[in-house]
């Protein structure tokens, strides 16, 4: 701490933002929110892209995200509530506050579950098979975060340790934790965070493009790059909260899913390698159980057979009619009389 310059004399590279919050008629439009909505939208752009290129249909995947996005919100708040509880609940706290999403306080480890779950219910319903939505969004989740971490930049939280580095951010005095009041430039982990999930998104797409992944694969290597970069970026963070031997509980979180993310990658690779088909008529909207349903070639055989069946039946019918008009012939020919050449005999022998 002795060797950092103290706020009066450090210009900040980065500067804190004027303003978190603008009131249009009346209403407040704050930039966290609308930072966690450009996230959302930019990341189901790259996500319904690659459903679409794997031949993928775009409204299927649009009712998907209808459950996955609010199940996604919900899960991030409940997550930062619980682990951070004595921030709502105790002496002095007020525990309506749990609901002020807007203040800040979303974890990422309860949205990306509980959004999970939300496109599982949503494929169950659909017919849709479920790891190859979770590969198609990888991408799209880590460019989301990009877009949230700037909404921790305009409510100068969740800041680094202070620094003189000529890329510090500056802090406003009101937002400095008790302990930091002398110094102005912290590190910039919303920046960092950043960055790395770009380089993330950027991994997932090119390895995707070379191999070809499939059964989860891509969005396991999404969760195992994020907290690789994850776990040292949040220990360079300063924000009170609950430690386990140690440690932040978030870096603890982020090694244990980074350990699960590569058992579950090669675990994927060895079992089922490959990618699924998700082609419109084979798990897009429509039943998975395609192999019992008919093909072109199949539809084009039964027409055949049943012409030829329809022809069959037809020369049946007419050799009927046939044989029908022959015995007719044979009765009139033998009801007939037969008159012999001198007029005296009748058809049954007898005389006149």
């Amino acid at each position: 701490m002795s060797s950092l310059i103290p706020a009066v004399m450090v210009p900040a590279f980065i500067p804190s933002p004027s303003q978190g919050v603008w009131h249009v008629l009346g209403l407040p439009l704050r930039a966290y929110a609308l930072c966690i909505l450009a996230g959302i939208f930019v990341g189901y752009w790259v996500g319904r892209r690659r459903w679409v290129a794997r031949g993928g249909s775009a409204p299927v995947l649009a009712d998907i995200m209808f459950w996955a996005i609010p199940f996604g919100l919900v899960g991030a708040r409940i997550y930062h509530v619980i682990t951070d509880a004595e921030l709502y609940f105790g002496e002095g706290r007020h525990p309506i506050d749990a609901l002020k999403i807007w203040h800040g306080g979303l974890g990422i480890w309860g949205a990306v579950g509980f959004g999970a779950l939300g496109a599982w219910i949503a494929c169950r319903r659909a017919k849709v098979p479920f790891l190859p939505v979770l590969d198609v969004m990888a991408p799209g989740i880590a460019l989301a975060q990009v877009f949230g971490r700037f909404g921790n930049y305009f409510n100068q939280e969740l800041f680094g340790r202070p620094t003189d580095k000529p890329w510090g951010l500056e802090i406003s005095p009101e937002h400095r934790p008790s302990g930091y009041a002398d110094y102005a430039t912290f590190h910039p982990t919303f920046l960092y965070e950043a960055v790395w999930n770009l380089g993330v998104m950027a991994l997932v797409i090119l390895l995707d493009r070379r191999f070809k992944f499939g059964h989860g694969r891509a969005f396991f290597l999404y969760v195992a790059a994020y907290t690789a970069g994850r776990a040292w970026i949040e220990n360079l963070r300063i924000d009170t909260v609950n430690h386990f031997l140690g440690l932040r509980l978030n870096v603890w979180t982020a090694i244990i899913l980074f350990v699960l993310a590569v058992a579950a990658f090669i675990i994927s690779t060895r079992r089922t390698p490959g990618q699924e088909d998700t082609s419109v008529g084979a798990a897009a909207g429509k039943p998975t159980d395609g192999a019992n349903a008919p093909t072109e070639a199949d539809k084009t055989a039964t027409a055949t057979d049943g012409e030829k069946s329809d022809a069959a039946t037809d020369g049946e019918d007419a050799t009927k009619v046939q044989s029908a008009a022959d015995s007719d012939k044979t009765q009139a020919a033998e009801a007939k009389p037969k008159v012999t050449t001198n007029g005296s005999d009748h058809a049954d022998g007898s005389r006149d």
